[in-house]
């Protein structure tokens, strides 16, 4: 009789151990790497000369911390050229002192609201192409890069004039409505009080009648 074998059970609990230790650094690392995100309107368009609104807001696995988190904007130009920082901020904002976006751009977000948003004044032809919202909130240093996608444009879309004007044209009927609403009661009010006073002047009419003897 040949002697039976039994597996080597100190190898399969040690390979056991160390597909558990890769799983849960695999784990971790994804965590680590999923902790921050960030999100942002993706395409904008904005009139030439107007303010515009970058919208960017996050959201972090573990509590805001107003003193550690930082925040940076980067502009990407359209055509040819190097990506610039317009705006940072850590504590307080530190918007450029100089470049292209010197004293147009305006923070106007919230830490604590989780909300990394900045204004764009007097946008210009050249402000075309990608802007990057970037959020830290130690230990979440690493996550999504929000982006939005701007264009500038001379005149507003044929969407957003439809916008406008049905935003225009729901304001006056809910107006239009209001007033008949208000004239109808106001109707039913005079009504009411005619027939009150029809119903009180009868019974007056019935006592000056001479009586039939």
């Amino acid at each position: 009789m040949g002697l039976r074998r039994y597996p080597d059970r100190p190898m399969c609990e040690h390979g056991l151990y160390v597909f558990t230790v890769l799983s849960g650094l695999a784990a971790s690392a994804v965590l680590q790497v999923s902790g921050m995100r960030v999100y942002t309107p993706g395409d904008l368009e904005a009139v030439n000369g107007t303010d515009v609104r970058l919208k960017c807001t996050f959201q972090s696995t573990h509590p805001i911390n107003a003193d550690a988190v930082t925040i940076s904007w980067i502009f990407r130009p359209l055509g040819p050229g190097p990506e610039e920082s317009i705006f940072h901020y850590q504590r307080q904002p530190y918007p450029p002192v100089e470049g292209p976006f010197r004293k147009r751009v305006v923070w106007a977000g919230d830490i604590m609201g989780r909300d990394a948003s900045i204004v764009i004044r007097q946008v210009k032809f050249s402000y075309n192409g990608t802007y990057m919202c970037q959020v830290k909130n130690p230990p979440d240093v690493h996550g999504t890069v929000g982006k939005i996608q701007l264009r500038v444009v001379t005149t507003a879309s044929f969407s957003e004039l439809l916008l406008l004007a049905l935003g225009i044209g729901g304001g006056i009927a809910a107006v239009v409505i209001l007033l008949i609403i208000i004239v109808s009661c106001r109707r039913c009010k005079r009504r009411r009080q005619r027939q009150l006073e029809d119903n009180e002047e009868a019974p007056r009419k019935d006592r000056k009648d001479p009586s039939v003897w």
